[in-house]
């Protein structure tokens, strides 16, 4: 692989689309690169790198202000990891919330559509549990 990329063989490499890695730099997650004689943006190995930790970091749900934080860290490899401890543990905490809510709304989906006797939609179980909110059984979802 070549030592500079352009931001087309960019997002080849990292699975990153061409507007995605543009965003970042605004947001000033990648920071500015060199250009060529042509005026082409030029990606090097710690563009490709920082982009893969970004994408990974996103994949895995991290909102962007906490990749930021992040990134922060990783440009401080001395400092103590305690604070990006706290970030991975606050997400995994946010994440099983929306796990128990998510659970919670498949449970009272199920039990709508399971409600549903077949017919016409003005007789439906399914659109009258759409149209009223007190017939479900848990009004938090």
């Amino acid at each position: 692989m070549a030592h500079q990329l352009t931001i087309g063989q960019l997002s080849r490499e990292t699975g990153c689309k061409v507007p995605t890695i543009r965003y970042y730099e605004q947001e000033g997650l990648i920071a500015p690169v060199g250009r060529s004689a042509g005026n082409q943006r030029r990606y090097g190995r710690a563009e490709i790198e920082r982009l893969r930790f970004i994408r990974h970091a996103r994949d895995l749900g991290f909102p962007l202000e906490a990749v930021r934080e992040l990134l922060s860290f990783q440009d401080r490899p001395e400092q103590d990891c305690a604070e990006a401890d706290r970030l991975a543990r606050q997400h995994l905490k946010d994440v099983e919330s929306r796990l128990q809510r998510l659970r919670a709304l498949k449970a009272e989906l199920e039990r709508i559509v399971s409600a549903c006797e077949g017919g016409v939609i003005g007789d439906c179980r399914v659109m009258a549990c759409l149209a009223d909110h007190q017939l479900c059984s848990n009004h938090r979802h």
